[in-house]
């Protein structure tokens, strides 16, 4: 499956939860409500650059499928996490949540799960549209 392209999030739901959650700081909470970033994806192989693009900043991503990679969340801290490919879809685990992205037709498809503890998880979905 092939990721490459623009995407804009069109839907987000309970993001301020999700970012709460993995510790972002209150500022990063507030100005992700207002702002729905463009994601931008470009795909060579197994090697991927994945750059989220907002008017307050860029943040650029880097990894190749199967290889342990150091990744920046949204608020720019370091994250260690390895992608994988499974039916079509990437899988992102860290140790903080796993993301899933999948492509259904002009749609990518983006869920993230967290762990709150042992016993306790929890999901979201965001919808982009390809630009």
């Amino acid at each position: 499956m092939d990721f490459s392209g623009t995407w804009k999030v069109y839907s987000e739901e309970n993001l301020d939860e999700f970012l709460k959650i993995i510790g972002a700081p209150e500022i990063v909470v507030k100005m992700r409500k207002d702002v729905k970033p463009v994601i931008v994806i470009e795909q060579k192989g197994k090697d991927f650059t994945y750059t989220m693009k907002t008017p307050f900043f860029s943040r650029v991503n880097s990894f190749t499928i199967g290889k342990e990679s150091e990744i920046s969340s949204v608020d720019g801290r370091k994250l260690k996490c390895t992608v994988r490919e499974e039916n079509g879809k990437l899988i992102c685990e860290t140790d903080r949540f796993t993301c899933v992205r999948e492509i259904q037709g002009d749609e990518m498809i983006e869920g993230l799960t967290c762990s709150l503890n042992r016993n306790k998880r929890k999901e979201w979905v965001w919808f982009h549209n390809l630009l």
